[in-house]
C-alpha cells in the first residue's frame, strides 16, 4: 500500500499489499492500517455533514454526486495520520496489543502468581521494556534446542514459559532477589539435587485457591531451564501423552492440565490463548 496521501485506499488489493507489508515491517503496518481507519472515519463525518446540508437540488446529478465523493475522499486523507491524531492513538494502542512496543503487556492470569519475597531487592527482569515480543525473541533459541529433544513446537514452551511468568514480569526469585532462571514453575521435589528458590505460591484446592509455601528449582541460566523441562517431558511417563499431542495447541494444553502440571482448574484455556498469543507475535517477527 502506498503511503501516500493522495488517496484513500479502499481496494481488494491494497489490503493484500498491506498484508505483504505487516510481514516485512509489522510496526509500518500497524501506523497505515490506522492511518487507513482515521481515513474511513473521516470520510464517514464528512458524509454524515453532507447529508445535514440542504441543497438547492439544481445541479445534484450523478456526476457531481460522484466527484463530491471523490473531494470527500482526499479531505479525508489529508486530514489523516496527522501527529497527535486518531491514527496515532490507534496505531500505539495496536503495538502494545502486538507487542511490537514498550507497553502493558497481555495479560496471561500467570499460573505462578508469586510474589517477591520481602527481603529482596528489586531485580529486573529480562525484558524490562521489549513487551511480549521481547520475551518471544529473547527464548527462541533454547525453545527451539527444546523442540528437537521433546517433539514439542518451541511455540508452545514460549508460550508456557510466559504464561506461568507472567511474560517474565513474575519469574520466581531466589532469597537474595536473584532470579532463579525457573521458566516452568518445576517444583523441587526429592529427587531433585540442585539449587532451590522457596516462596509462596497458589495452589487450587476443590477448585479454590490458596496461598501455600513451596521449593521450587533454581538454575544457573534459561536454558538449563528449557533443558530441564524438555528431559522432564521427554523421560516422564506422566507427560507421554502431553507430548504425543503436542501438535494442537489446545490439545496441548489440555494434556498437561490432564497429567497435573498445575491445580489452576482453567490452566488450560488460559494456556491455550498464550500459544495462540504467541504464535501471532511469532508470525509478526518473521
Amino acid at each position: 500500500m502506498s503511503s501516500s496521501p493522495a488517496s484513500l485506499n479502499l481496494d481488494g488489493s491494497s489490503l493484500v499489499a498491506l498484508q505483504a507489508r505487516a510481514g516485512r515491517d509489522p510496526k509500518a503496518a500497524v501506523r497505515e492500517a490506522a492511518k487507513q481507519f482515521e481515513a474511513l472515519f473521516m470520510n464517514e463525518v464528512l458524509k454524515s455533514m453532507r447529508a445535514t446540508t440542504l441543497s438547492t437540488g439544481l445541479l445534484d446529478d450523478a456526476g457531481t454526486k460522484m466527484g463530491t465523493q471523490m473531494l470527500d475522499q482526499q479531505f479525508a486523507t489529508q486530514m489523516s495520520g496527522l501527529p497527535g491524531g486518531l491514527s496515532d492513538l490507534i496505531a500505539r494502542q495496536l503495538e502494545r496489543n502486538m507487542g511490537l512496543a514498550p507497553g502493558p503487556i497481555p495479560a496471561t492470569g500467570s499460573a505462578n502468581d508469586t510474589p517477591a519475597p520481602l527481603s529482596a531487592k528489586p531485580v529486573p527482569t529480562a525484558i524490562p521494556q521489549a513487551g511480549a515480543a521481547g520475551f518471544v525473541q529473547q527464548h527462541s533459541a533454547e525453545a527451539q534446542a527444546a523442540a528437537a529433544e521433546t517433539g514439542i513446537p518451541a511455540a508452545f514452551m514460549v508460550a508456557q514459559a510466559a504464561h506461568e511468568t507472567g511474560w517474565g514480569r513474575k519469574e520466581i526469585l531466589n532469597a537474595d532477589g536473584t532470579p532463579s532462571y525457573n521458566l516452568f514453575g518445576i517444583k523441587a521435589g526429592p529427587g531433585w539435587k540442585g539449587p532451590v528458590a522457596e516462596v509462596t505460591t497458589t495452589e487450587y484446592v476443590a477448585g479454590q485457591p490458596h496461598k501455600v509455601s513451596a521449593k521450587f528449582r533454581a538454575y544457573g541460566s534459561y536454558a538449563e531451564s528449557f533443558a530441564d523441562y524438555a528431559r522432564l517431558m521427554k523421560n516422564s511417563p506422566r507427560y507421554q501423552g502431553v507430548v504425543a499431542q503436542a501438535q494442537d495447541a489446545s490439545g496441548f494444553a489440555q494434556g498437561l492440565q490432564r497429567a497435573g502440571y498445575a491445580t489452576d482448574p482453567a490452566y488450560a484455556d488460559k494456556l491455550t490463548r498464550v500459544i495462540n498469543t504467541t504464535l501471532r507475535l511469532q508470525r509478526s517477527l518473521a
